[in-house]
């Protein structure tokens, strides 16, 4: 053993000496040589040089090295924005972000004194925008989202041609005012600037609304019409740049870029659908390798949106889509561990895409490329403003009448001073195809950045507190108040179906038969699935409480003076309260709702209306109580004047009591005499007369009589 010691030391010397062993940079124009191989890079013995011990070639790793460079500044620079003490509470995250890329970039354009990087168009949209719209529809309440559909397509949608056409209508005009400087402009260029500065960033609206903590009904508002109106910009961004490059725009090629716009938005969302279920599909076999669970989630949702770009479809969405209907089955079919690590990475890829894209722009903001004109610059951001808040109000005037919630005038004023521009716009404008003004665009397209941004990004919290708007409730919800949500979401589902009103509560309970009777059962492993109603609404708590762990108070313990209980015993309680709470299944309590009501045949003949009301209710009465009844039904015949409906229910058992076959059929015939025979009554037994008196005493009877006057 003592001669094999040197061993190690001769292996790490041959080591470093053929890692530094480096090929020279001069260029072979013959043929290489026998023992290199020129489509790859390492040592070759017939290549002349001596041995070096340390060698540097930067160029092998520029690439991946720069881009580690990149993510390391932006998550330092965040890192420092989250410990600077009160810097957070005045200026949002997104300002000292752009506020460090522009330092940045000002450094690199004085030393190199040329242009720094800047962000790529395809860059932007094939790498650092998907995670960001993944996470935000991953983690996206669904309930909130589809309760405000209706209201947030009619701001994505009609808002967005709204200020599509405002803007760009109204830049040629201005245009037309100033024919000296502005006179090149034309009518489509005016309105593709105009789609494509309409385009509000759900990035920059995250980072800012996320700090304010408003409530559910005005942060869905925001983020919703900021996520779609997105997928309507780009489509009209594109169907504009398409009429650019025709020589002449006639009425059928605005009917088809009508037809486009709907092709494109229903595309995506098929395409997304389809991905989401293949994804929730494919988790349910996962049991046996949990480890790659979590990596479908990432896959389909950028396959998803790869595939619609290719198709030229909504990408955005497409991945929408996809993340919110995979969600519900992935989180029952993977592990809980598996779960965690989805949110975790999720949120830490979109944290680092966000970054990276304020920081750029800070840096891309640095370029001798601009173009200055005052008047489109202050036209452009003062028709911004005017025309999003005229069409926030008018279409929210409208959307109210049909809203049993009404979007308050405090709500409406700040969905209009939160929509903020970002990255999208930005990457969009250099897409343009090279004129003699596109250098103006893209000058005004940044000052529109940094001014809602900077301004209004950091006003609108101020305002918020101002207003006194109504804020976020932070503690989570309890199982008890989860559970009465649910019945009165049944109740009102009810009350919908009998006056024949399909609202949304009807539509909701129709969709989650729908999904418990054949999604859920193809979709998510039998093992899974939770037997119990309850058991299944306290694991969604437990999930939602995970999640939302950063956001939610600290728990307090109700007892005075205690201990906080250990992990230990937390864990004890859950399995106990899960435990306990699948034992509900056991118990044979009858539960009925709309969807098993027809189902049993019990129900159908209680519920069963006879022809003959009087009839029937003479028959059960006379059946328990025949002395009584014969004077009854006659006295009801007596008096025509009178109107009278009587409902008896009795508690006796059918057993005791006599079959309405054998009701004497005197009985039922007014004109023959009520005296009961007396023999009659005493041949009866004691124990067949206490049922009786029982019943009679028990019977419940309702009579609604109407007055006549003759």
């Amino acid at each position: 053993m003592a001669a094999l010691w040197p061993l190690p030391l001769l292996l790490s010397q041959r080591l470093w000496a053929c890692l530094a062993l480096t090929l020279p940079e001069e260029p072979h124009d013959g043929p290489p040589s026998a023992g290199f191989d020129a489509g790859r890079v390492g040592p070759s013995v017939d290549l002349p040089g001596a041995l070096r011990v340390f060698s540097l070639d930067y160029h092998h790793v520029q690439a991946p090295f720069e881009i580690v460079l990149w993510i390391m500044l932006a998550s330092l620079a965040k890192l420092g924005f989250h410990w600077s003490g009160r810097v957070p509470a005045v200026v949002p995250e997104s300002c000292v972000l752009i506020m460090v890329g522009l330092l940045v970039g000002g450094v690199v354009y004085g030393v190199r004194h040329s242009a720094p990087p800047t962000l790529s168009a395809d860059a932007f949209f094939l790498f650092l925008l998907p995670p960001i719209v993944l996470d935000a529809g991953y983690f996206l309440p669904g309930r909130l989202f589809f309760e405000n559909l209706g209201t947030i397509l009619w701001y994505a949608v009609l808002g967005t041609l709204w200020n599509v056409l405002g803007i760009g209508l109204s830049l040629y005009g201005v245009c037309l005012l100033v024919p000296d400087s502005l006179g090149d402009i034309s009518l489509l260029h005016c309105l593709l600037f105009g789609s494509l500065i309409a385009a509000v960033d759900p990035v920059a609206v995250l980072s800012v609304f996320q700090e304010m903590h408003v409530n559910e009904q005005l942060h869905i508002l925001v983020f919703g019409e900021s996520l779609l109106n997105d997928a309507v910009t780009v489509v009209l961004y594109k169907l504009f740049e398409s009429f650019l490059r025709l020589p002449s725009v006639t009425g059928l090629d605005v009917l088809v870029g009508g037809l486009r716009l709907i092709v494109v938005g229903l595309g995506g969302f098929f395409v997304g659908l389809f991905f989401g279920l293949v994804a929730a599909l494919t988790s349910r076999f996962t049991s046996r390798a949990q480890v790659i669970a979590p990596l479908f989630v990432f896959l389909y949702s950028y396959l998803s949106y790869l595939t619609s770009e290719m198709l030229h479809f909504s990408g955005i969405m497409a991945i929408v889509t996809c993340a919110v209907t995979m969600k519900q089955y992935v989180e029952a079919n993977v592990s809980e561990r598996s779960n965690t690590n989805i949110q975790y990475f999720l949120k830490m890829w979109s944290s680092v895409s966000e970054t990276l894209i304020f920081v750029f722009l800070g840096v891309s903001t640095i370029q001798d490329i601009h173009m200055w004109s005052w008047p489109f610059v202050c036209s452009t951001l003062l028709l911004c403003l005017v025309w999003r808040a005229t069409g926030v109000l008018l279409l929210t005037a409208v959307v109210n009448k049909l809203r049993r919630n009404a979007v308050t005038f405090r709500d409406q004023f700040i969905i209009a001073y939160g929509g903020l521009r970002g990255a999208i716009c930005f990457s969009l404008v250099f897409l343009i195809d090279d004129f003699p003004k596109k250098r103006l665009f893209i000058t005004t397209t940044i000052v529109v950045i940094l001014f809602t941004v900077f301004v209004q990004g950091m006003t609108i919290k101020p305002l918020v507190e101002l207003l006194d708007v109504k804020r976020k409730k932070r503690a989570l919800p309890t199982v008890s108040e989860e559970i009465h949500s649910r019945v009165l979401d049944h109740l009102l589902s009810g009350i919908e179906d009998v006056v024949g009103y399909w609202g949304q509560h009807y539509w909701r309970d129709w969709f989650e038969q729908f999904n418990k009777r054949y999604l859920r059962r193809f979709l998510i492993g039998e093992h899974h699935q939770a037997r119990s109603s309850i058991l299944r609404v306290y694991q969604e708590l437990e999930r939602r409480e995970q999640q939302g762990g950063e956001e939610a108070p600290p728990p307090v313990d109700p007892r005075p003076g205690g201990r906080p209980l250990l992990p230990e015993e937390m864990d004890s309680i859950r399995r106990i309260l899960s435990r306990n709470l699948q034992n509900f299944n056991k118990k044979q309590t009858p539960a009925y709702s709309r969807h098993t009501l027809h189902q049993d045949g019990s129900a159908k003949t209680a519920l069963h209306r006879h022809q003959s009301l009087p009839e029937r209710h003479t028959c059960s009465r006379s059946a328990l109580c025949p002395q009584r009844a014969q004077g009854e039904f006659s006295k009801s015949y007596r008096g025509r004047a009178r109107l009278s409906r009587s409902h008896t229910v009795c508690s006796a058992s059918p057993r005791r009591s006599d079959p309405p076959d054998s009701v004497d059929p005197a009985a039922l015939n007014p004109t023959q005499p009520s005296d009961p025979e007396p023999a009659a009554e005493e041949q009866q037994s004691p124990l067949h007369r206490a049922p009786v008196e029982r019943a009679t005493k028990k019977q419940l009877s309702f009579v609604l009589e109407r007055e006549t006057h003759q």
